[in-house]
């Protein structure tokens, strides 16, 4: 244990900062009396998730550091992302709602005239240590200055790889307000953010900014940032309402029926942010495979309406499947429940109710291909359903047959 203490203190030494802070105080008091904080832990709808991997230590090993595996979980080439600019952004978007993902989970959205910043991570690194960590696979699509003003940043966690602290340092320095979960906000706070600048949510709880309403949904994860995790900060999934759109972005979450109930309350949307990305059969209950996002997807939407777009996915190696797997995964799923998903390159700005959206799966030009080849291209993947449908009854397939579904990991 004293073996323990001394890296415990070592890693606080390096970067004390990094780990943030505890709640305490009226913000503690606040927590205890939450209706999901239960025995001193914020609780999982349904039950207990398993937080930790399951399985032996050896048996993990043996998968992470596979040889023939471990080429396959980082790009082989550069990652051709999108040369965003300032001016691609200064045009307001056509129809009120233009999403644009900066890779992992981190979305821009502008939406009735508002802009919306989900879970921001510019750092180079995922990780308490700076020399250490899941390091970036490519780098970020702009500046984080080039992105203009943000009238508010959403929070979904505080892991590493969604809440960062050279990113939250850089905001503390505008005027953007900041929505985050419960006890959230004494990290942010700890890093230079003042207090009126935040909206602390517990679940079903709304907040107004400007002309949207932002509310914090549930999700089925966990918390923490130190190697001490008191599972006092809760994680939320969150939906973003505006007077003609409505977005929700998942964070990150194991599938749980509660996205039906999330749909019933607040949707349909007009475009979901699905964590498909870093899942694994050692930490099912944690985070959703593409099959499970798009499933999750449908429960949100009553059925296949509105556009996906898959996040948490191709800019850190969390997990051991192969980095592409997550785009090929959401390509199958789309294409079996008749949904539109979008798949753009980091940086590529596109709105959601265009007659296309971006769909060309880019990281087959920079993969190792896997022993079995691609799946054949469908051209109706992007297009609305009704076109798909059409498609179908036609047999319409570029490159040949439908494909199987593709299985996660």
């Amino acid at each position: 244990m004293s073996g323990f203490r001394s890296l415990s203190s070592g890693l606080r030494a390096l970067q004390p900062a990094a780990f943030g802070a505890d709640p305490s105080g009226e913000r503690l008091a606040r927590i205890r009396r939450s209706p999901h904080f239960k025995d001193g832990v914020f609780q999982n709808p349904g039950g207990t998730a398993r937080t930790r991997p399951s399985g032996s230590t050896l048996d993990f090993a043996k998968v992470f550091f596979d040889k023939e595996q471990r080429p396959r979980r980082a790009p082989a080439g550069t990652v051709p992302v999108h040369p965003t600019t300032l001016a691609d952004l200064a045009e307001p978007p056509t129809t009120g709602l233009r999403l644009t993902w900066m890779g992992h989970s981190s979305v821009l959205a502008e939406i009735d005239g508002q802009r919306v910043l989900f879970d921001p991570v510019w750092g180079e690194r995922c990780s308490p240590i700076p020399f250490a960590g899941p390091k970036r696979l490519h780098p970020v699509p702009l500046p984080l200055a080039a992105l203009g003003p943000v009238d508010v940043v959403v929070i979904s966690h505080d892991h590493y790889d969604h809440l960062d602290l050279p990113t939250i340092r850089a905001l503390a320095d505008t005027d953007t307000l900041f929505a985050v979960p419960l006890g959230v906000g004494a990290h942010l706070e700890h890093w230079g953010v003042s207090a009126d600048r935040l909206r602390e949510l517990d679940w079903h709880e709304a907040t107004k900014v400007g002309g949207l309403t932002l509310t914090a949904t549930p999700a089925r994860h966990f918390c923490g940032r130190g190697l001490r995790n008191t599972q006092h900060t809760l994680w939320a999934s969150w939906v973003v309402a505006g007077e003609e759109h409505r977005i929700y972005h998942s964070g990150d979450t194991g599938y749980f029926e509660g996205f039906k109930d999330i749909g019933a309350d607040h949707g349909p949307f007009d475009a979901t942010m699905i964590q498909i990305g870093a899942y694994s059969d050692f930490w099912p209950d944690i985070h959703m495979t593409p099959e499970e996002g798009m499933r999750a997807h449908l429960d949100l939407q009553g059925g296949p309406g509105g556009v996906m777009l898959p996040i948490h996915w191709g800019t850190f190696n969390l997990a051991t499947h192969a980095w592409t797997d997550p785009g090929e995964g959401t390509l199958a799923a789309a294409r079996a429940a008749g949904a539109r998903a979008a798949l753009p390159r980091p940086g590529e700005p596109f709105e959601p109710a265009a007659e296309t959206v971006p769909g060309e799966p880019w990281w087959r030009e920079v993969a190792l291909a896997p022993a079995a080849g691609w799946q054949p291209l469908i051209a109706t993947v992007t297009k609305a359903k009704a076109d798909t449908d059409s498609d179908e009854s036609q047999g319409v397939i570029e490159g040949g047959d439908a494909p199987e579904a593709v299985p996660a990991g």
